[in-house]
């Protein structure tokens, strides 16, 4: 059973604003997908369909055998604790320590507002400390969040999003404010990790080679369009680059579009046979 399934996914946000369209995607558990593209692709757009920050337009997304969107908000919350997240802006707490950022990221399956790290309850701060030193940054677990460097915090964020121990991790651009150094060291821990723990991982990235290095898949976007689904394995850096040739992209959409046609010919064909 996959982890992730979209079906026919349009995101349409106005007439003229199309973000996903008509998107078919499989994703596996235990792999780790990355989605590359220009920015305002539609890689952003796709990582929070799946989240159900986003609803789709047309079309149905599946995740974790919820469908996304029909999903009751309770049924929401309980997929976002299944769920975990890292941004591209690391979205901390500057003048909160880093420990207690990392537990920031159980308040969903808290109860009530949480005020100081000794609010949140020991067995949490005792899983935060142990993805922090997961991080290496253990030593630093009462340091000022807004003291550390961009890589040091983007790992934080890391943290905070394994804390809820998470069956998906979604990392949308997690490291294009990073310096190279920065950006493999993260790269190379949410592997470690995603091998660890067996998650299944969705990044968006832009940066080709990095793409090719650390995805099992590389799913291709432009303008909304999936123009590239194949192993990373078998894509080389020209191959990727192509996906940025607006020529190419186009006649890559053209083909996607022709075969889900045929699929659907031959679905109605065999409904009349039977």
């Amino acid at each position: 059973m996959s982890a992730i399934s979209l079906e026919n996914v349009t995101k349409r946000f106005s007439a003229d604003t199309v973000a996903a369209r008509d998107i078919n995607l499989e994703i596996d558990p235990g792999t780790f997908t990355v989605l590359l593209g220009l920015s305002g692709s539609g890689k952003s757009t796709l990582l929070r369909l799946i989240n159900g920050l986003h609803k789709p337009t047309s079309g149905s997304v599946t995740v974790l055998g919820t469908e996304v969107g029909t999903a009751r908000k309770t049924q929401l919350r309980h997929l976002r604790r299944e769920v975990g997240m890292v941004f591209q802006q690391f979205h901390l707490v500057g003048s909160m320590s880093t420990l207690e950022n990392v537990c920031t990221g159980a308040l969903g399956s808290l109860r009530g507002p949480r005020m100081g790290l000794f609010s949140y309850p020991k067995a949490v701060r005792q899983r935060a400390l142990e993805q922090l030193d997961r991080v290496g940054l253990a030593d630093q677990r009462f340091q000022r969040a807004d003291t550390l460097s961009g890589g040091q915090q983007q790992r934080v964020a890391v943290a905070r999003a394994l804390v809820q121990q998470p069956k998906i991790l979604l990392a949308d651009e997690p490291v294009a404010s990073l310096d190279p150094e920065s950006s493999n060291q993260v790269m190379s821990l949410i592997a470690q990790i995603a091998r660890e723990d067996d998650l299944t991982v969705i990044c968006s990235l832009h940066q080709v080679e990095l793409a090719r290095h650390w995805g099992d898949r590389i799913i291709g976007l432009r303008q909304g369009v999936k123009v590239m689904d194949e192993l990373a394995a078998d894509v080389s850096s020209d191959d990727a680059m192509r996906i940025y040739s607006a020529q190419w992209a186009s006649e890559a959409a053209a083909a996607e579009r022709a075969g889900g046609q045929e699929e659907q010919l031959a679905a109605s064909g065999g409904a009349n046979l039977r």
